[in-house]
């Protein structure tokens, strides 16, 4: 038996600053699909992603929340990990940049190119931007602003090591005008080209002195190795690459990468900086590097700081994983940027996955028990119809396979939604509810349930890459197994006699586009008012001396409810046993809430009242039975009771005489 063909390819390390938003998601989807695509081709294979853990933005996030910048990265990573893992995406490993190991390498390798003269110590004085950690010249900026991310950038001076880029830049360009195929889309290489790597390179700054959060230069401590040269060498040391020699059989197994899949942002570095740094280290380079478009919400790529972030987690629980995974392969071309929004979730859900998938599904598992109780027998008639279903099956796995070399994720997923858009037709052309009035017939109703079963298999088979959940309910359905590529190219293989379910599953039920519309509203409506509390009472000197005593109100009263009502509200005392200010929220603070044997995490909007040292060993009184609601992108489970006075201040309500955590108030 051969060995199998090696496929070894990477995702962009993602960056520990926040949690990544459905855009920074689509790449490891798009990934995962390639990865499994690859594994049905027949290939063994390497999937890698992981955490960019250092850098002063980091460090200056964990300074504001008053965290040690481990501290900080380890709740991100662990967030990104999380997201990654409700994709179901099938990684082999997630390497993160404060791991030992990598650290240990990225030290040796920057000390091996300072020995052999291709970095030098010098002075750094340019135009630095924080969010992107890059230095710039003033005639690179646009409109006085960072080219990357269009925010301010500030005067910067010191002292910092420099790799000498141009030593290199000329096999550089004899490597990339020889191997077309190593950046893809070629608008990419062109970019590429034309503006940075023909006018001539300028040295790059490999160090910097003006934070700590970073891997020390071992033999200059006061500088830390820079973000790309720490960041990109982690295609290697997660394959366990060893500077002196000594590396480990992954390394020696799968590189160079087949494939390094990145955002289109981030293009310059992986296809200048870092094949310089591999030319430099005498090691072999990638095979290709493709830069994807972005996915884009409304009018521009999503961002924090403008209020258009769409997340994973909260698509999911509106659509679900293969719905939202089907989505972001669907509507990604393969150089332009896509666009989400609810109202194409929906149309997509309803048409693609409810109509043209679920509904043939459902009804051929539905009519092969009601015509022959299930089992599923080739009756062995051959009808031009019958031969052009089976030909465009064939030759949609064909085109499929085809379009996956190239990368042309959404244009293979097309491929593959022709074969079901085939067996719907070919239902309206067979027409099996009439064939089944005719006992002479009886061999042609059972050829055309065959050969519906048999292409729903091959396709239920060929989508797996893209929505396996989907894809195991519909192989489950159907009572088989999934095929390896080379099995789907042959029709028939399908046991004759085999039975599916007595029970069909409904995979994609359609939705109401005003509905969704209507419970989007109320949950941003819900996210705004726990953001949006009542202003803080402004400081007043008339009003000094009347704290003792506060003024009585006139309650305006709710419409009466039973005590039945009542009852299904539960309230408990808590103790808040840590709490912290929500990022980038003005109002929230999150709280750490110890009730009984649990702890809840709970957000409010009182920010403006307590500060978080405060909070920590209050007893109060808790909503617990409140369905968990997300705020600011973070999961309340819970409510805080609270007075609020006239002029809007709040205050926690809390027991009279010191209760246990857990006491039931009734």
């Amino acid at each position: 038996m051969n060995p199998k063909k090696i496929f070894y390819m990477t995702t962009a390390i993602a960056y520990t600053s926040g949690k990544p938003h459905i855009g920074n998601t689509y790449e490891i989807v798009l990934a995962d699909s390639i990865a499994r695509f690859k594994r049905a081709q027949g290939y063994d294979v390497r999937f890698q992603t992981g955490t960019d853990e250092h850098g002063q933005k980091i460090q200056l996030k964990a300074e504001a929340l008053g965290q040690t910048p481990k501290e900080f990265v380890d709740g991100v990573a662990g967030q990104i990990r999380d997201i990654w893992d409700l994709m179901n995406t099938s990684y082999d490993k997630f390497i993160r940049t404060t791991d030992d190991y990598h650290e240990k390498q990225v030290q040796k390798i920057f000390k091996k190119l300072y020995d052999q003269g291709d970095i030098y110590k010098g002075y750094y004085e340019g135009l630095y931007c924080t969010p992107c950690e890059s230095f710039w010249t003033p005639s690179q900026l646009v409109d006085g602003k960072c080219p990357d991310c269009g925010r301010d950038v500030q005067p910067a001076k010191e002292e910092a090591y420099f790799f000498r880029m141009s030593k290199y830049a000329d096999r550089l360009i004899e490597h990339i005008n020889t191997h077309p195929e190593f950046i893809q889309p070629v608008s990419r290489k062109n970019e590429m080209m034309n503006n940075f790597l023909l006018p001539g390179l300028q040295d790059l700054c490999v160090s910097r002195t003006s934070f700590t959060w970073g891997i020390p230069v071992d033999f200059d401590p006061k500088h830390v190795v820079y973000v790309w040269l720490d960041a990109l060498t982690n295609y290697i040391t997660g394959l366990g690459y060893d500077c002196d020699g000594n590396h480990g059989e992954l390394f020696q197994k799968y590189w160079p990468a087949d494939l390094h899949l990145i955002g289109k942002d981030i293009i310059r570095f992986h296809t200048i900086y870092w094949p310089i740094f591999l030319m430099a280290l005498d090691v072999p380079l990638p095979k290709q590097v493709f830069g994807h478009p972005w996915l884009l919400q409304g009018d521009g790529k999503m961002s924090k700081s403008r209020g258009n972030v769409l997340y994973a987690d909260t698509l999911v629980d509106f659509f679900g994983v293969d719905a939202v995974r089907y989505f972001v392969l669907h509507e990604m071309p393969f150089d332009n940027d896509g666009v989400i929004s609810w109202e194409l979730m929906v149309e997509r859900l309803n048409s693609d996955l409810a109509n043209i998938l679920g509904n043939l599904v459902n009804r051929t598992i539905s009519m092969s028990n009601k015509y022959f109780g299930g089992v599923v027998r080739d009756g062995g008639m051959s009808e031009p119809v019958d031969d052009d279903l089976k030909a465009v099956v064939l030759d949609s796995v064909k085109k499929a396979d085809a379009k996956m070399d190239e990368l042309r994720v959404a244009d293979a997923l097309t491929e593959i939604f022709n074969i079901f858009r085939r067996c719907n037709k070919y239902i309206d052309e067979t027409m099996p509810w009439s064939l089944a009035k005719d006992e002479a017939k009886k061999e042609c109703l059972a050829t055309v349930l065959y050969n519906l079963v048999e292409a729903i298999t091959i396709g239920g088979s060929l989508i797996e890459a893209f929505m396996p959940e989907t894809s195991e309910k519909i192989l489950r359905q159907l009572n088989t197994e999934k095929r390896d590529l080379a099995d789907m190219n042959q029709f028939g293989l399908y046991p004759s006699g085999n039975s599916v379910t007595d029970k069909p599953e409904i995979l994609f039920a359609r939705m109401d586009i005003k509905e969704v519309l209507a419970k989007v509203d109320a949950m941003h409506a819900a996210e705004e008012a726990a953001s949006s509390p009542a202003k803080a009472p402004e400081s007043d000197e008339s009003d000094a001396g009347q704290t003792a005593e506060a003024k009585d109100i006139d309650l305006e009263y709710k419409p009466e409810i039973t005590y039945d009502d009542f009852a299904k509200l539960q309230f408990a005392v808590g103790e808040i046993i840590a709490c912290e200010a929500v990022p980038k929220s003005k109002k929230l603070l999150c709280s750490q809430v110890k009730i009984g044997n649990q702890v809840r995490q709970i957000l409010s909007g009182i920010k403006a009242w307590y500060t978080p040292e405060e909070m920590v060993g209050k007893k109060v009184m808790v909503v617990v039975n409140l369905k968990p609601a997300k705020l600011a992108g973070m999961m309340s489970e819970g409510m805080l009771l609270c007075a609020e006075s006239p002029d809007g201040s709040l205050a926690l309500m809390t027991p009279e005489k010191d209760m246990p955590a857990g006491a039931e108030i009734c």
